[in-house]
């Protein structure tokens, strides 16, 4: 029996080898064959020669009426020419190095060619003929993100054999009331007419369809998540409401009213008994650790462990330091947990977890490896949240009994976004920064100021500033990164020491070394710090207040902006010095947009202009879903209307009975455990 979840070796021509030429591009099965959609479309309508401009693209559809003519020139250069009758006129067809297109045409034959139009010689310099004859393919042709294993005529071949073979298994996904509301396509003559379209507009209409369809069902699987989760039985944590309060007055500042009404919604999910499933979004600086600190508590009075798991082993650290701080003088006991612990204290930590004698386990990926148990798991906290995968926050999920989830992040998501892209998710935002903060002055200075920024810095040293100097990023080559850090932090120390000690913190250090530095830094041992992107986020000293970032504009507005979020941690004015020649009018408004604000959900918002979705809501940027045909910055509309409409079907009483909806339900089961964060 067919399934769209068939190999694709089940295919005509797809050997071993071809297996894996398709595997390159992600195709694995027919259902990834038949949605590997094209990129754009070659428009084969003939032009009106008449009205073509000179050097414009153009097609040509004619009669082949002399024989072609190969001229060798050169090294391995060729040049073949014919004419052709179109309409009424003669014209001449040339094309460059493709010798093998005289086998393909004879006189009297029809072909079409594409190219630039050359008017005054009137000739078509070709760089594609079509054989065929006009009747016998579409006037709009696919064109798809192919490579060097696996060419476009090949995988157009292979994409039509699915689709003649697979077309009468394809399910329709979309209810026909939604259908019939926006005037979609049923899915299978979706698929044919995005790959197959007999004119632009049905490939329009197609492509309509597929975006609405792959937001559809991108909302119903987190909305089935949200309710699935709201259905779990998860344990209430009756926290000690009036311990939890004296613990909230004992704090040495009072919190802000963004940071109690975060509170406020994470301690009522808590009490919920069903598990709470929220995400935390704050800005750099606007104290997201200590509101985690507060549900840890609430979490601890009522008897049970947290757990907090960072990315690195440099913030599970600060993490732990900074929470010891906080707890200090309560019955809270921190452990850190990460692969940097001898046997020793790897064995002796995991047997206290296990009994009970720690509450809060703060680690890296360490905390969800085969043999670490807990004795009652009911708060999971994981910070940077994008940066783990799906299946090791899951992991960290079931160490134990229905645990509740916080998940924080400092990358700003503009707020139009947030609440529908994390849809399976209660989202919290702390949008106000604590009293006393004074925004960062932000400069951006031309390569040609460096002695200024010199100056600066060293003027800002000698009243007891410390610094950091970010070397420039070089995204071929972490080894080339390294090397610019190396380089820099040479020429700093020619220029700063020996009045000032200049340290160095990149990557490729050992775990030792850079808790050294990073010990040096914070002691005030060093005065500067020079560093790659490692300290981009979380690292933690109040007394840094200058931040200089070289070849500034080679980084994206949110890392910009998570840099300079290593300053202004104290009461202290701070400084950061972009230095960049930036040559692009992005680049240019990039610097613009970090001078005039710190104000994370703006810059993400002006990236999103800037940029749109394509590499801000990249998985590689912010864990967020990519989609093969909608755009969430300009479909935003289109998302939040199949978000509406996902929720009302699962509202709908017995939705999962009706025969119509059976291939939805089918479709959730497959993806039962998969979330938009693979």
């Amino acid at each position: 029996m067919r399934s769209l979840t068939d190999s694709v070796a089940n295919l005509k021509g797809v050997g071993p080898k071809r297996v894996a030429d398709l595997a390159t591009l992600g195709i694995d099965t027919i259902e990834d064959l038949l949605t590997y959609y094209p990129t754009r479309y070659n428009d084969f309508t003939p032009t009106d020669i008449e009205s073509a401009k000179n050097k414009q693209k153009i097609t040509l559809q004619g009669v082949v009426v002399s024989e072609p003519l190969l001229v060798r020139y050169g090294y391995r250069r060729n040049r073949l020419t014919f004419r052709m009758q179109v309409g009424n006129e003669v014209v001449i067809a040339t094309f460059f190095n493709q010798p093998y297109i005289k086998k393909q045409i004879e006189l009297n034959q029809q072909v079409t060619v594409m190219g630039k139009w050359d008017a005054p010689r009137h000739q078509v310099t070709g760089n594609k003929l079509l054989k065929e004859k006009a009747d016998d393919r579409n006037e709009f042709g696919a064109v798809y993100a192919v490579n060097k294993h696996i060419r476009q005529n090949v995988l157009q071949s292979f994409i039509r054999q699915a689709y003649e073979e697979y077309a009468n298994i394809i399910p329709t996904y979309l209810p026909e009331t939604i259908r019939q509301r926006y005037r979609l396509m049923d899915r299978r003559q979706m698929i044919r007419e995005i790959h197959f379209p007999q004119t632009q507009a049905t490939a329009k209409a197609a492509r309509r369809t597929a975006a609405y369809e792959e937001f559809f069902l991108f909302q119903l699987r987190l909305q089935a998540i949200r309710r699935a989760h709201r259905q779990e039985d998860g344990e209430r944590i009756l926290y000690h409401n009036d311990e939890l309060k004296e613990f909230i007055g004992g704090l040495p500042f009072e919190l802000t009213d963004a940071q109690k009404r975060v509170v406020n919604e994470i301690c009522r999910d808590m009490r919920q008994p069903y598990q709470m499933n929220r995400l935390l979004q704050g800005d750099v600086g606007s104290g997201k650790t200590i509101v985690a600190a507060i549900a840890i508590y609430a979490a601890i009075t009522a008897g049970y462990q947290a757990a907090l798991m960072a990315p690195t082993e440099i913030l599970a650290g600060q993490h732990a330091e900074k929470l010891a701080k906080i707890f200090e003088g309560t019955h809270v006991q921190v452990a850190l947990l990460t692969g940097s612990l001898t046997a020793k204290q790897h064995r002796e930590l995991l047997t206290a977890m296990k009994r009970g004698d720690v509450n809060l386990i703060v680690g890296t990926h360490a905390l969800i490896q085969d043999g670490v148990e807990y004795a009652n798991l009911g708060l999971v906290i994981t910070d940077e949240q994008h940066r783990f995968g799906v299946n090791q926050r899951q992991q960290l999920r079931e160490k134990g009994e229905h645990p509740d989830v916080l998940a924080m992040t400092a990358t700003p998501i503009p707020r139009t976004l947030a609440i529908t892209n994390y849809g399976e998710m209660d989202v919290s935002i702390i949008d106000q920064l604590p009293a006393g903060r004074k925004p960062i002055q932000t400069k951006w200075l031309q390569s040609n100021q460096h002695a200024a920024a010199i100056h600066f810095l060293r003027e800002q040293l000698k009243q007891g500033a410390q610094a950091y100097v970010v070397s420039p990023l070089i995204e071929e080559s972490a080894a080339l990164d390294v090397q610019n850090a190396t380089d820099l932090y040479n020429q700093l120390s020619a220029d700063l020491e020996p009045a000032y000690k200049v340290g160095l913190l990149h990557g490729r250090m050992g775990t030792e070394e850079k808790d050294e530095a990073m010990r040096q830094f914070k002691s005030g041992e060093l005065q500067v710090l020079v560093a790659t992107t490692v300290i981009e986020v979380g690292v933690d000293n109040p007394n840094a207040t200058v931040m200089v970032i070289y070849d500034a504009d080679r980084f994206g507005l949110a890392q910009l902006h998570q840099l300079r979020g290593r300053v202004g941690r104290g009461s202290r004015q701070s400084y950061c010095l972009l230095i960049a020649d930036p040559k692009t009018d992005e680049g240019k408004a990039r610097m613009k947009t970090m001078v005039a604000t710190d104000d994370g959900f703006k810059i993400a918002e002006q990236d999103l202009k800037l940029r749109g979705s394509g590499d801000v809501l990249g998985k590689k940027q912010s864990g967020m879903p990519e989609f093969k045909v909608g755009d969430p910055v300009a479909d935003l509309k289109m998302l939040q209307i199949a978000r509406a409409d996902a929720g009302n079907l699962l509202g709908m009483p017995n939705w999962d009975q009706v025969d119509e909806n059976q291939p939805l339900v089918l479709y959730l089961k497959r993806h039962e455990l998969e979330t938009h964060f693979d």
